[in-house]
């Protein structure tokens, strides 16, 4: 998509600060050890971390058949946890839960800051292209995965956020995870199978299709020329062990940082904000680019349409990376434009070097 809508040397800066932003992994794994010594009461957080992240890693060493029988067990067994939390919890909720002494503290910027993080919530919608080459039938079920996989989790994930915020006061569950909550509308077993199966499983499930995805871009890359080819070689199991390896050892580092979940999303989503405006801002240029695919495309509509799309996604994402910019110290902001700037320079430098494969498929 880089390649095709900004040009080749933009898809050089797009391969490092893509790696960059998997610095997610280390969030996924940390924020399911909070969950674990909340459920388990012992264990040291960093540990659980770096022992799921290992664990995920090697699965997907082992193949993408692997990672897709347990992600379809993570995943079902986690839309009943959250049914649950959400169907038990709603009757909870009290009557003063909108009282204006405890309603949008933070006032309205900091309703945007909560939704410009919680773009993490809805983002396997855009990753789930990197897997279009597993797919049977990409054109078709890709597209309806993104539509549809978004307004179910908008569903689920509001209706859960209601429960979470409004059963206790504000103050006591500010900041916290979902523990507490559950606990205080949840029998004993049915509160062990969500911590587990719900609040676990939707973390180690997004740790989990990272793993896979994340890797394919990063393939692509090197098959380019932009990074090193020997980095995308596959193992008897057909896995991209060397990248994998590197995305572990980013995930293992950060969490032997120490940094909090919270700074480790807004870094990721500054830089992968930057992705994201860079093909916004580009929409417009589908019907020169691929004109013969637009005309037979069902998502097909007029220049008009098309320009407002642009201009809209490319203002959203401009803003998403302000508000997730704004929460960062001013030197782990600087950690990000140096990663941004010098990936623009490795795309200038090596532009000459690279020959680009652009390639899609046809509806």
């Amino acid at each position: 998509m880089i390649t095709m809508l900004t040009g080749k040397k933009y898809a050089g800066a797009y391969s490092l600060i893509f790696t960059f932003s998997n610095l997610s992994l280390s969030m996924y794994a940390l924020s399911f050890a909070s969950y674990f010594i909340s459920l388990f009461g012992f264990g040291n957080e960093r540990v659980v971390a770096l022992v799921v992240l290992t664990i995920f890693f090697i699965l997907n060493c082992l193949g993408i058949d692997k990672f897709a029988k347990v992600q379809n067990l993570i995943v079902g067994c986690l839309v009943i946890a959250l049914a649950a939390f959400a169907a038990f919890g709603v009757g909870e909720v009290k009557p003063g839960y909108m009282a204006a002494d405890s309603w949008m503290t933070g006032g309205m910027m900091g309703l945007f800051q909560a939704g410009g993080l919680l773009t993490f919530a809805v983002g396997g919608a855009n990753c789930i292209v990197n897997l279009s080459a597993e797919a049977k039938k990409p054109t078709r079920d890709i597209p309806m995965v993104m539509i549809i996989s978004t307004l179910c989790v908008a569903v689920i994930y509001g209706i859960v956020a209601v429960v979470a915020a409004g059963v206790l006061p504000v103050e006591q569950v500010a900041g916290e995870n979902l523990s507490i909550v559950a606990k205080e509308i949840l029998s004993g077993p049915v509160y062990v199978f969500f911590m587990f199966c719900g609040a676990g499983f939707a973390l180690i499930s997004t740790l989990n299709s990272q793993f896979a995805w994340a890797p394919k871009p990063i393939m692509q890359a090197c098959d380019d020329g932009w990074l090193p080819h020997n980095l995308a070689k596959l193992s008897k199991w057909n896995t991209p062990v060397v990248l994998l390896g590197i995305l572990y050892v980013i995930g293992v580092v950060c969490i032997l940082t120490g940094l909090s979940v919270s700074i480790l999303g807004n870094m990721c989503l500054v830089a992968n904000g930057v992705i994201t405006f860079m093909i916004n801002c580009s929409v417009f240029k589908l019907p020169s680019v691929v004109s013969e695919a637009w005309d037979k495309s069902r998502f097909r509509c007029s220049k008009s349409v098309l320009m407002l799309i642009t201009v809209l996604g490319s203002v959203a994402s401009a803003f998403n990376i302000y508000l997730n910019a704004s929460r960062l110290s001013h030197h782990l902001l600087l950690i990000n434009v140096v990663v941004i700037v010098v990936a623009f320079v490795f795309g200038t430098v090596r532009e000459k070097k690279a020959t680009v494969e652009v390639s899609y498929e046809e509806a």
